[in-house]
């Protein structure tokens, strides 16, 4: 599985400025009775009536159309490593220029950017500033970036601004890649597939109890998403932030892994993150890094090839050979460091190409013998 790679990246200038395109594009809003709107970016498919907003506040009906209103209004802007996505198979070492706008449709009692993604539900002020689609990718290449991350938040909720940006980033050879909760439906995949090289997907459990009780969702519609990146050529990472008592039986874990190794294929990277206590979970403890050992081990033994264990100062987050288990990217930190055994995108040692976008310029080029590659 693997997304389309980007032209090469080269100086931008905009035909045009699709700044004031805020309307929700027709394909994502259908016209119901009596005014109302139904918007189907993502799988809660709110009906919106006049002068109303959906559950994620960010979409209003206005005079029967749908009107995004965080469209050029981001809340944080950054230059970061892509691995802080984290997306481990993805231009290796590479920037991610990230941006986001406030607001989210699910409200996860265990919210990371709660002031940013629930902050306006809680009746907090929001700080946004402005951001044209052109001046993203002009910022993104300034600082050097490989890519923009549409992430922090989640973005189906400004999809208006990441299809208006990412359609631009595609002219500058930009890949353009997600950090979601997969609550798309398929008719916002079909309007991301063709722009989106890549995507890390939050599957916060594999229990329905668990998305309806602690986030205000469905486990099935993420999985139907998941399944349908994959089907529209999207490189698909996952993360599971394991938090204790709600979302670590080792059953469900298992169950979890053998389903990613099924529907996304043995080599989908399963990220295994610690919790610790944020937003409205903070009597809960950390995560026991016992739990996140225990979970890598159970996606190994469901047949996956990449499993990573995150938020540990010594998880491990080195990618190693799906064939013969060679080492072959060495991480510390965000950063990423190949091994000579990397030649080409694929194992010296065996010859399996390793899965991702992006991985064959990273490494040894394969022109060059393997014992010429960086040191470890």
């Amino acid at each position: 599985m693997k997304g389309e790679e980007p032209s090469p990246v080269r100086s931008f200038e905009p035909h045009h400025d699709p700044s004031r395109d805020s309307a929700t594009p027709a394909m994502l809003a259908v016209a119901e009775a009596d005014g109302a709107v139904r918007c189907i970016a993502c799988a809660h498919r709110c009906l919106i009536r006049p002068g109303r907003a959906g559950i994620c506040r960010v979409r209003e009906n206005r005079g029967g159309k749908l009107v995004t209103l965080v469209f050029g209004r981001v809340v944080a802007a950054n230059a970061d490593p892509i691995e802080k996505k984290p997306l481990f198979h993805v231009y290796p070492g590479s920037v991610a220029y990230s941006i986001a706008t406030r607001g989210c449709n699910f409200h996860c009692q265990h919210c990371q950017n709660w002031e940013i993604a629930q902050g306006e539900r809680d009746g907090l002020a929001v700080r946004s500033f402005a951001m044209t689609p052109a001046h993203v990718v002009a910022t993104a290449l300034a600082a050097g970036s490989r890519s923009i991350a549409y992430t922090y938040t989640e973005p189906t909720i400004f999809i208006e601004f990441v299809l208006a940006t990412a359609r631009l980033a595609r002219e500058a050879g930009l890949a353009n890649v997600l950090v979601t909760n997969g609550y798309q439906t398929p008719e916002a995949l079909d309007l991301l597939g063709p722009l989106v090289a890549a995507a890390n997907v939050d599957l916060k459990s594999f229990d329905d109890r668990f998305y309806r009780r602690t986030c205000g969702a469905r486990l099935a519609p993420v999985l139907a998403a998941l399944v349908g990146m994959r089907e529209r050529g999207i490189w698909v990472e996952v993360t599971t932030l394991l938090i204790p008592g709600l979302n670590d039986d080792p059953d469900d874990l298992t169950a979890l892994a053998r389903w990613i190794a099924a529907e996304l294929g043995p080599e989908t990277p399963w990220h295994v993150s610690r919790f610790f206590p944020a937003y409205r979970l903070t009597d809960l403890d950390p995560t026991p890094v016992s739990t996140i050992e225990r979970a890598v081990e159970i996606g190994r033994g469901a047949g996956l090839g990449h499993v990573y264990s995150g938020n540990l100062v010594d998880g491990d987050e080195d990618t190693r050979c799906a064939g013969c288990g060679e080492r072959l990217i060495r991480r510390r930190g965000f950063t990423a460091r190949p091994e000579a055994t990397l030649v080409g995108g694929r194992c010296a040692r065996c010859g399996h190409a390793l899965a991702g976008v992006g991985l064959a310029d990273f490494g040894t080029p394969a022109s060059e013998p393997a014992d010429a590659g960086n040191p470890t």
